[in-house]
């Protein structure tokens, strides 16, 4: 129950609370051990199937072979401080905790592009706006990690709609607004693994947790993650058989400003913007990357070595000339539709945001280097849906019921 309490609830203290109203006397100094000791016992167990996976030996514990997986990666950020500084908070650093999400999926697959328009909600500029602004941190200071109300466009949920700019009168009308699909790829059991370590550390562990839930024999895997280089890193040296593919709502974040960098009225931005997020939703990205090229030309390279505002219309438009040609190869949004697959990264966005809420506030500071691995494990364990704790604590050493299955 610590563990449990420890891993939902903010803090120590609201732990303690909430083990006090359950008759539970309990100091708060005593919940954050029992939750160090614990979560550095799963950590612990980790490691060990690491080294299981490395050797082979890691054996698999479900039983049957999923139909269709997808594996996505992100990173969060907390604060951290120095330790044996004596009191207070010393030296604060951000650092990145790392989180993936492994999921068995439920969806059809299409002999045709079940959705070859792009979604309502990505063709509502008030909407539109907001999430550039969230995901790129232009309102003011860089942010990240995915605000906790970010809306959850995997879901292409509809909201109250804005018009669109009108294009001017030689131009004309654009084509009508596509409405959602039926077959999109519906999440069946999700679970997750977090971590401090560096991406060369953090992508076995994932592969643990792949061998553990029979992923690699699965017929039909994706692995998703944005334009982070480690991410295709740890695709190619764990997940080389999945099918890679770039977050679209990345993609749709640098079309957007590079349109606003390339046009001056409000109207033409967003018909420039329309017209290059349906080329990317369609799969034809090299028609944007050979636009932007011209854009290019037209704005004026970045000066070398010279640190450029981040809205000045030649880093947007460089920017984007650079993230669409690293990915182009993984952004055949049309083939991995008919293959029923995912094409954001939105699930394990969201579920950074369920581990920031417990682990980045700003009265937290942890330790470095690996003060919050044991809450990461506890809270992984309370965020996967597979029995994980119980499982722990039927196998854990003292328990008397030791080897015998949990429920």
């Amino acid at each position: 129950m610590v563990a449990e309490a420890m891993g939902q609830l903010r803090s120590a203290e609201q732990a303690t609370f909430a083990l006090k109203l359950a008759k539970i006397p309990i100091s708060s100094r005593h919940v954050q051990r029992l939750a160090q000791e614990i979560g550095n016992e799963m950590a612990h167990q980790r490691d060990d199937q690491v080294i299981q996976q490395r050797r082979r030996e890691l054996p698999v514990r479900v039983s049957a072979t999923p139909e269709v997986v997808a594996v996505e990666v992100d990173g969060g950020r907390l604060r951290t401080r120095a330790q044996g500084c004596g009191p207070g908070v010393h030296e604060v650093q951000g650092k990145e905790e790392k989180v993936a999400a492994l999921m068995t999926l439920k969806s059809p697959t299409f002999e045709h592009d079940p959705q070859s328009e792009p979604p309502p909600s990505f063709l509502q500029p008030r909407r539109v706006r907001r999430l550039v602004t969230q995901m790129k941190g232009l309102a003011g200071e860089n942010t990240p990690d995915r605000p906790e109300d970010a809306p959850d466009l995997q879901e292409h949920a509809v909201e109250e709609e804005e018009p669109a700019p009108q294009p001017p009168p030689s131009q004309p009308p654009p084509p009508s607004k596509a409405v959602d699909y039926s077959g999109r790829p519906q999440r069946l059991v999700r679970t997750c693994v977090a971590s401090m370590s560096c991406s060369d550390q953090f992508g076995p562990m994932m592969a643990a947790e792949a061998q553990e839930r029979d992923f690699y024999r699965a017929p039909r895997k994706a692995f998703v993650g944005d334009g982070a280089e480690y991410n295709w890193s740890i695709h190619r040296g764990y997940f080389a058989d999945f099918e890679p593919i770039t977050d679209f709502l990345h993609a749709l974040c640098y079309v957007y400003l590079a349109a606003w960098a390339e046009s001056d009225t409000e109207a033409q931005q967003w018909s420039l913007y329309e017209t290059w997020l349906r080329a990317c939703w369609q799969g034809r990205v090299s028609d944007v990357i050979a636009e932007l090229e011209g854009v290019q030309q037209r704005v004026g390279m970045p000066p070398d070595g010279e640190e450029l505002d981040k809205k000045d219309p030649r880093r947007l438009v460089s920017e984007a000339l650079s993230y669409l040609g690293n990915n182009q190869r993984r952004m055949d949004y049309p083939r991995y539709r008919r293959e029923g697959l995912p094409i954001t990264s939105s699930w394990v966005e969201s579920l950074v945001g369920d581990f920031n809420a417990r682990v980045k506030s700003r009265q937290q500071f942890w330790n470095r280097p690996k003060g919050p691995e044991p809450i990461l494990q506890l809270r992984a364990a309370v965020l996967s849906e597979d029995e994980r704790l119980d499982r722990f604590f039927a196998q854990r050493p003292g328990n008397p019921r030791r080897g015998r299955k949990a429920a």
